[in-house]
């Protein structure tokens, strides 16, 4: 499994570099969430502009995310969904847990903003 990390003050920004969300790397994918969702963090924004298929097991994946930024009160964006990602999230109904913006600019002026404190 392909990633890159990146920490904006206290925001983590994580890119799966890999075409698919499935069943073949959300072992190692949970595995990293769990190390990375700490209660330092105030967000999370996963990168998916690689990502062309999700399955289930690629769904539990970020609902782990989800849940372990949860105990700590912090959000987790999701940007660069393709429109079948999107379109899996929205039949999943996880748009209604994750926030979807296009990019990880407008995920970190939107967690930026006042409205958010």
């Amino acid at each position: 499994m392909k990633f890159s990390f990146e920490q904006d003050d206290d925001i983590a920004i994580f890119t799966l570099k890999s075409t698919s969300l499935d069943a073949t790397i959300s072992g190692d994918l949970k595995s990293e969430f769990l190390i990375l969702c700490q209660p330092n963090l105030v967000a999370l924004i996963i990168d998916l502009s690689y990502v062309e298929f999700m399955d289930s097991a690629g769904i539990s994946s970020l609902l782990i995310a989800e849940r372990q930024m949860a105990e700590h009160e912090a959000p987790v964006v999701i940007v660069g969904a393709n429109e079948h990602i999107q379109t899996t999230l929205r039949i999943s109904q996880l748009d209604r847990i994750f926030e979807i913006v296009p990019t990880t600019e407008e995920a970190l002026q939107m967690l930026r903003s006042p409205a958010n404190d």
